[in-house]
């Protein structure tokens, strides 16, 4: 449901309503150590815990799959390709020319596919329940980022939801014209050039427009909305420590753990 005061997105869910910088936390804690590591039994343990946190953000199911369909794609083409050209080790199960199929092979393959969802959903999940304009109050009013690069920061990304309807506008402008049936790499780049000018003019209004109204001073800026941090935030964070942590001793207890730097092994 859309709030018309506020033009957001209402989701339900006790995850929703929890402060942005309290999910981008909750996100790193997730992700930073599975990067270090790369085995199935740290990013599937991670992976089984972590499911409560996406039923919990608010998400519908059709929302859910559509924001991650590009992850449960790269999760298999990830592997595939890591089964046919990563390291090889133990026996080895085919081979023709580059390609040679073992079973290390394989099971890097698998642990960088569970690993790719155990990072990705978290952060896409929680990411998409964020509100720009949260994540601005949280960045300036609790990290004490420089208001004038948050408040930047935040109208750029405003502004990113207008390319797609000036894209629009650019092709029915031209098919009225009578000159979008033809050369469709040559009309591509034409309307690229121009949604381009058209966003650097637009960004020059934007900055002028900002100035005017003294969001490039000195001085002591005030807020519409104070940033509140709860207890509930708290144990949001809590929990997104956990989860790697009880991953990696389980991984470690194994045996399988197998520290890398955000490489392969």
């Amino acid at each position: 449901m859309i709030d018309p005061l506020t033009a957001r997105i209402e989701r339900r869910g006790p995850i929703a309503p929890r402060s942005a910088l309290a999910k981008l936390a909750a996100a790193l804690l997730i992700a930073v150590p599975l990067i270090v590591s790369i085995d199935v039994v740290s990013a599937s343990v991670a992976l089984v815990l972590e499911i409560p946190l996406l039923l919990l953000a608010g998400l519908g199911a059709r929302e859910f799959w559509t924001r991650t369909a590009v992850l449960w794609i790269a999760a298999p083409l990830s592997a595939v390709t890591i089964a046919l050209y990563g390291t090889t080790s133990g026996a080895v199960h085919f081979e023709w020319l580059l390609i040679r199929v073992s079973d290390g092979s394989l099971s890097l393959a698998a642990a960088t596919a569970v690993r790719v969802l155990a990072i990705g959903l978290p952060s896409v999940v929680l990411f998409v329940t964020v509100d720009p304009t949260d994540l601005a109050d949280d960045l300036a009013q609790r990290l004490r980022l420089p208001a004038r690069f948050v408040i930047g920061a935040l109208a750029g990304m405003r502004m990113l939801g207008l390319l797609a309807e000036d894209w629009r506008a650019l092709a029915l402008a031209r098919r009225a014209r009578g000159v979008a049936d033809q050369g469709r790499i040559r009309r591509t780049l034409g309307m690229a050039f121009a949604l381009f000018v058209l966003a650097i003019r637009r960004g020059s209004s934007l900055a002028t427009a900002m100035e005017a109204r003294g969001f490039g001073g000195s001085g002591a800026r005030s807020w519409a909305r104070e940033s509140v941090w709860t207890w509930r935030d708290t144990v949001l964070v809590l929990i997104a420590g956990v989860i790697p942590a009880i991953a990696i001793w389980a991984a470690v207890a194994t045996g399988a753990w197998n520290f890398v730097l955000g490489g392969s092994a």
